[in-house]
């Protein structure tokens, strides 16, 4: 069992090496969707709002990636 839950971990990382960095971009496109329907945001600004929500999340995953790390 040990094997197995090794390799899943190995294969998570893989593809997801930041997982609140992966999180947040599957959690914002969603959020946009629920404001859209419930405070009417139109759809000229939906995606603009969209867009400026993922740059900052890449730039505040890149400011905490290059902090240095604690010892």
């Amino acid at each position: 069992m040990s094997n197995v839950l090794t390799v899943l971990h190995e294969l998570w990382h893989l593809f997801v090496d930041d997982g609140a960095f992966a999180a947040a971009i599957v959690i914002w496109p969603a959020l946009i969707w629920f404001a859209r329907a419930q405070i009417g945001l139109s759809g000229g600004w939906a995606p603009v709002v969209l867009f400026a929500g993922l740059i900052c999340i890449l730039v505040a995953s890149a400011v905490a990636g290059a902090r240095p790390a604690r010892s």
